[in-house]
């Protein structure tokens, strides 16, 4: 039980970086970002994603406009702001040193099994 909490908190953790990763490509609707994110195998519903959003934009980090639909009423697109990308950024660098730090002690463990 230890272990699956362990890896859903994991998964959150890293949710916040790779949806402004997926979002810093250019403007996004957020069933676009769902799709971009099954790809990567983080399976993620709009209850999840929403509010992370709202968020992301309450904290400066995303801004959208509104688009009109040829299929529906309008719709909402993402797109990363100035201050988005400084985190980004941040988040980058943060995410090569947990890489490596995770990596180095991991290394010789299959000698040890």
């Amino acid at each position: 039980m230890i272990a699956i909490n362990t890896q859903t908190q994991m998964r959150k953790g890293i949710l916040e970086y790779c949806i402004l990763s997926i979002i810093s490509k250019g403007e996004i609707y957020a069933s676009d970002i769902i799709a971009e994110l099954k790809k990567a195998e983080l399976l993620v519903v709009e209850g999840t994603l929403y509010p992370l959003l709202t968020r992301l934009k309450n904290n400066g980090l995303l801004s959208y406009n509104w688009q009109e639909s040829t299929s529906g009423p309008p719709r909402k697109y993402y797109k990363i702001t100035a201050e988005g990308e400084e985190v980004l950024k941040k988040l980058d660098h943060t995410w090569k040193e947990l890489v490596y730090a995770v990596e180095t002690s991991l290394s010789g463990r299959n000698n040890l099994i």
